[in-house]
């Protein structure tokens, strides 16, 4: 037997959340697609298989009517029935009175209302997905939970790497190039020696052991690195705790080659010890190309 494939098929009482519940199972890497019609599922599912590069993926399912939900049902008997795929029903539920506070707040009307109340849609609505609901592998009630809450719940339940999503971008950079926009943290070393201003490292970057070693080797290097890395390992757990799946410090130094490039480098490389790191340099080779087009 093959790897086993997930789908997972997110549906609910609109207004309960599957918005979020989309978005937090595209960043556990799962391909989604929004209201695809039954009758479709066996044959995409089909492609999915020869792809060989797809193993996972969320189906959200919104209202339409009884026999809709009904052949939803009888697909997924059929597809699981050859164990090669795991499918599960992920139902998102919500009070009345939550519904309705969320429905006034945003001024969407309900889908089912028509021309009649809110809670004439939302009871029609209830009714018609009751069934359904008996059926799911998983029921959440996000009356109570913030987005990031529910977020935190999916991930707990869906997360089949059973590790963190999270992981950590080091980014160097020279201001004289601009900000890097997707920055969430920003540091300026631009008070430490410049190596650019030693006729031997000039042309070279952080990259290089001499630039690497002369960059490091200033106290006042030791004192910002000790410090930075106490900020950062108190407040990265912060980030991760609010739902971010990644987190951006980006390091910058005037041309981006020399300070910036050996402070990312040594910072990733101690951070990678807790979290997964990648470590990139936008602007490292930017004099470098200037120079050959001069």
């Amino acid at each position: 037997m093959g790897k086993q494939l997930k789908l997972v098929v997110i549906t609910g009482m609109s207004g309960a959340g599957k918005t979020v519940a989309v978005q937090s199972f595209e960043d556990l890497g799962y391909f989604c697609i929004d209201n695809m019609p039954p009758t479709l599922l066996p044959k995409f599912w089909e492609l999915v298989r020869e792809s060989g590069k797809i193993d996972k993926v969320a189906l959200v399912i919104d209202l339409r009517s009884r026999a809709f939900y009904d052949e939803i049902i009888e697909m997924l008997r059929n597809l699981g029935s050859d164990g090669l795929i795991d499918a599960k029903i992920l139902f998102l539920d919500a009070s009345d009175e939550e519904l309705v506070a969320r429905y006034k707040e945003t001024r969407r009307s309900h889908p089912l209302a028509m021309e009649g109340r809110l809670m004439d849609g939302i009871k029609l609505e209830r009714d018609l997905l009751k069934d359904i609901k008996l059926k799911a592998q998983l029921v959440v009630d996000t009356s109570k939970l913030t987005p990031r809450q529910l977020r935190e719940e999916i991930f707990h339940n869906f997360d089949v790497s059973k590790s963190s999503s999270f992981h950590v971008e080091i980014l160097s950079f020279g201001f004289k190039y601009g900000l890097p926009i997707d920055a969430d943290i920003v540091m300026d070393v631009r008070f430490l020696p410049n190596p650019y201003y030693i006729a031997s490292l000039k042309n070279k970057t952080g990259l290089d052991q001499s630039v690497y070693d002369y960059v490091m080797d200033s106290d006042k290097t030791t004192i910002f690195y000790q410090q930075f890395m106490t900020l950062l390992r108190n407040i990265i757990p912060g980030y991760k705790k609010e739902g971010k799946t990644s987190l951006t410090i980006a390091i910058g130094c005037t041309g981006g080659q020399h300070r910036s490039v050996a402070l990312a480098e040594r910072i990733g490389k101690a951070l990678d010890e807790d979290y997964p790191v990648r470590i990139s340099h936008r602007d490292v080779k930017k004099r470098k190309e200037t120079s050959n087009r001069s």
